[in-house]
C-alpha cells in the first residue's frame, strides 16, 4: 500500500497512540516516584535517632 492510498490517517506500522504510551508511562511512573520519595524519607530515620 503506498502512501497516497493511506487517506485515512490510519497507522500502519503498529504502533500504539501517542496518548496510550504517555498515560502508560504515567500509570508506571507516578506510583514509582510516589514509593521512591517515601522510601527516601524514610531512610534517616533508619540511622538517625
Amino acid at each position: 500500500m503506498s502512501s497516497a492510498e493511506n487517506t485515512a490517517g490510519q497507522d500502519t506500522t503498529g504502533r500504539p497512540p501517542v496518548l496510550l504510551m504517555v498515560l502508560a508511562w504515567l500509570w508506571v511512573l507516578v506510583p514509582f516516584t510516589y514509593g521512591l520519595w517515601q522510601l527516601l524519607l524514610k531512610i534517616p530515620a533508619l540511622f538517625g535517632s
